[in-house]
């Protein structure tokens, strides 16, 4: 005779954990480090400054490197960087179906000009290697004159994801700019909490978990296109708890740990928020820096983000100006 434990137990569905998340969420994987795609099968595939250098540092990337140092005679350490970035991303578009996501440069985060130009540039190396400008997409920080350039640059047919965002004003900012998706980051969240309140968050309280629903309801409420693609995750109970969410980047550490586990995963967001008691917003310039002012932790975050990529670009920059 079954016990009640037995009885509330969910049937296993002969998945593990990965394969059961991407019944309800596009799976992207979060590296530079394309040797290890193949074993996670995600649609998408997303870079930045730090991970780039984590893959250069490594010893069977070095043919990458010196393809394009070999290539590099007569051209500047800037283009050089560009270019490594690029095949990087081309190495990746091998594997992956979709999309891959290159960043722009940390540095440029507060000039509008600059960000258009340099989103032009890396769409120029993706298309002479045979890429169509619609399996990129150029990361950009989510400050107000970044998104200013992703809405030129979206009208232009080049798509953009809008990454270090740790806020409400910032998401409806970008929607309003009709940004191709966004990447709020729900682990450096948390990070921040953690450290304030000096406590640890179950899944479900997690503050960068409850930011990223509120955000996901907020654009399916009013039909916004813009896609939610949870990043930055520390633990997998994060990472289920936005089930249903339209993508989520995970590192290859936890989409391990989601392939090693069976247990059964349900979705937690649901597209259909009509009910969701979100009023509607529309931010200008003044209204988005005041309001992003007033939230100290996205404030210190985004700040602390564009410093961390700037000096990971620095170190990269370096080892290949001693290596040219």
């Amino acid at each position: 005779m079954n016990t009640a434990a037995q009885m509330e137990k969910p049937a296993s569905t002969g998945l593990n954990q990965l394969d059961q998340l991407k019944k309800f969420t596009v799976v992207v994987a979060d590296t530079g480090d394309y040797g290890v795609l193949k074993q996670y099968t995600p649609r998408d595939a997303t870079t930045n400054p730090s991970l780039i250098l984590k893959a250069v540092e490594k010893p069977e990337y070095k043919s990458v490197v010196d393809k394009v140092l070999a290539g590099g005679k007569n051209k500047s350490v800037h283009d050089i960087m560009d270019e490594l970035l690029v095949a990087f991303g081309l190495e990746i578009l091998k594997i992956v179906p979709g999309r891959v996501s290159t960043e722009t440069d940390a540095n440029l985060s507060f000039d509008t000009d600059a960000l258009v130009a340099k989103a032009k540039k890396f769409i120029s190396l993706y298309e002479k290697n045979g890429i169509g400008r619609e399996r990129v997409l150029v990361k950009i920080a989510s400050t107000w004159e970044g998104i200013k350039a992703a809405e030129i640059l979206e009208r232009e047919g080049i798509h953009c994801n809008l990454t270090l965002l740790f806020s409400f004003p910032q998401a409806v900012a970008c929607a309003e700019a009709k940004v191709q998706l966004i990447s709020p980051f729900v682990g450096r969240i948390m990070d921040w909490y953690k450290a304030k309140e000096k406590k640890d968050f179950a899944p479900a309280e997690d503050p960068g978990v409850l930011s990223v629903k509120e955000i996901y309801a907020y654009y399916k409420k009013f039909g916004y296109k813009t896609e939610v693609m949870g990043a930055s995750f520390r633990n997998v109970g994060e990472v289920l708890e936005l089930a249903g969410c339209d993508l989520l980047t995970i590192s290859p550490n936890l989409l391990g740990e989601l392939q090693k586990s069976d247990a059964p995963v349900t979705r937690k967001l649901n597209p259909d928020a009509r009910d969701a008691k979100i009023e509607k917003v529309s931010l200008n310039e003044k209204q988005f820096r005041w309001l992003f002012n007033e939230n100290a932790m996205a404030t210190e975050k985004l700040a602390e983000g564009i410093r961390l990529f700037n000096a990971d670009a620095m170190k990269l920059e370096q080892m290949i100006s001693a290596k040219l």
